[in-house]
């Protein structure tokens, strides 16, 4: 079986599709392109490039098929399949260092020879056998830790997020659809504490104040940039259309579509 023949492949445990990334994962990609955004930073992978997705870290990606054709690979590095790694194939870590969300990798012959390798084992609904699965990501892992060595000290930190300015952090990702317990976690922080702190940063609770800032932003960009109200809400953060539209209109009065800047005329 060829690459080129498989639309989806997983091998580890399934994670959430939501915006918080649970778990490190590798994505290969094989045809197409996927737009990345961690809430800082844009990224774009192509035919036959790859990264890896880290972990505790909030993304958004759009796929885009090229010649009507998208095909991905995506192994998970879950904690407790690295911990076992870790067990049998001792690694000395260093000072953990900084990585955005999306970590490119340089091209390299073995890892296009691995994802070569994968092709027999799938059982043609992008589903790899349970037996070969655990073997398979160990031989991809040793491979990435070979060619990329300071890989160790992000995949191998086990430690919870730190607490961290909340200000500064909501301000930056507030466009993330997440939960509450979420942002929480990642500011390093309990519900409870999260909540009191937010309350005393922003005089408002974490909800009012998401929803706020979101529809903020949303009349910026409908009535100042001309965007459409159907090409933004998603990447604001709403999960559909009339959640949106219903919010809008409570905040402003009307309809996001009467607030849609006109186009100039000559």
């Amino acid at each position: 079986m060829k690459v080129t023949e498989i639309t989806s492949c997983y091998i580890g445990p399934e994670i959430s599709p939501e915006q918080f990334v649970s778990e490190h994962f590798f994505l290969y990609l094989g045809k197409g392109k996927i737009n990345g955004y961690d809430g800082k930073k844009q990224y774009l992978l192509k035919e036959n490039e790859y990264c890896l997705v880290r972990k505790n870290s909030l993304t958004r990606y759009h796929k885009e098929k090229v010649n009507n054709q998208f095909e991905k690979v995506v192994i998970i590095f879950d904690e407790k399949f690295l911990m076992r790694f870790k067990e049998k194939h001792p690694i000395e870590l260093s000072k953990p260092s900084l990585h955005g969300a999306f970590v490119k990798l340089d091209k390299n012959n073995m890892v296009q020879n691995f994802i070569q390798s994968l092709m027999p084992y799938y059982n043609g609904k992008g589903e790899i056998d349970e037996t070969f699965a655990d073997l398979k990501r160990e031989e991809l892992l040793l491979i990435l830790l070979q060619t990329n060595p300071d890989l160790k000290d992000m995949l191998f930190d086990f430690g919870i997020p730190q607490k961290i300015d909340l200000e500064a952090f909501m301000k930056k990702n507030y466009k993330f659809n997440v939960s509450t317990e979420r942002f929480a976690y990642l500011t390093g922080r309990s519900l409870s504490s999260f909540k009191r702190d937010f309350k005393m940063v922003f005089n408002q609770s974490p909800n009012k104040w998401l929803v706020q800032k979101r529809l903020q932003e949303a009349y910026f960009l409908i009535n100042k940039k001309g965007k459409q109200p159907s090409q933004i809400y998603l990447d604001l953060g709403f999960e559909n259309f009339s959640h949106f539209s219903f919010a809008f209109k409570k905040e402003f009065g009307s309809s996001p579509s009467l607030f849609i800047k006109p186009a100039k005329t000559n």
